[in-house]
């Protein structure tokens, strides 16, 4: 079992950054783990995705402002976002790929607020 946790939301002005965390247990080398984001109302969609290999994925909507990386045995992975907005107001989850199976955690609110 692989148990998944992500840290760093918080309340944020516009047009600042904040960085969120995320922390697989275990000694895992995962396939991919990615970020995804709800906001109130709305599905969950990908935001970003980063292989084994080291590709990137980004959602058009934060190309440019959020970047993802991880280390080496990918199981670790952040989110630096800059240049918020306040649509990008969601609860950020992440999601961690190990074999066949996706482990996911729990959350971490994001508002993006003046």
């Amino acid at each position: 079992q692989v148990h998944v946790v992500e840290s760093g939301g918080g309340l944020v002005q516009p047009g600042g950054s904040l960085r969120l965390s995320c922390a697989a247990s275990g000694s895992i080398f995962s396939n991919a783990m990615a970020w995804y984001r709800q906001a109130l109302g709305k599905q969950r969609e990908l935001v970003a995705r980063i292989l084994r290999s080291g590709n990137t994925y980004y959602a058009d909507s934060v190309k440019g402002r959020f970047t993802i990386s991880g280390d080496k045995y990918k199981s670790k992975v952040y989110l630096q976002m800059s240049s918020l907005k306040p649509e990008d107001t969601a609860v950020y989850y992440c999601k961690v790929v190990v074999g066949s199976y996706d482990y996911w955690g729990q959350g971490t609110q994001v508002t993006v607020s003046s």
